[in-house]
């Protein structure tokens, strides 16, 4: 959910800059920077030892005992 909040803001933000009279291409560039961080901060928090599922986290049995 958060990804999809961070489109919208980006959205905004790439809309604005380009009203106030920043190029096309500098608020695309802020935009797409600010969905990376979203992104790259939602994949790094799945990994993190507190958020991890505990039924994941626990090993396999060896196959063959």
């Amino acid at each position: 959910m958060g990804v999809v909040i961070s489109v919208a803001a980006g959205l905004i933000l790439w809309v604005v800059l380009w009203a106030l009279g920043a190029k096309g291409f500098d608020g695309g560039m802020i935009f797409l920077l600010v969905v990376l961080a979203a992104a790259s901060v939602r994949a790094i928090a799945n990994i993190l030892p507190g958020n991890q599922d505990p039924e994941r986290s626990r090993p396999d049995a060896a196959p063959f005992t």
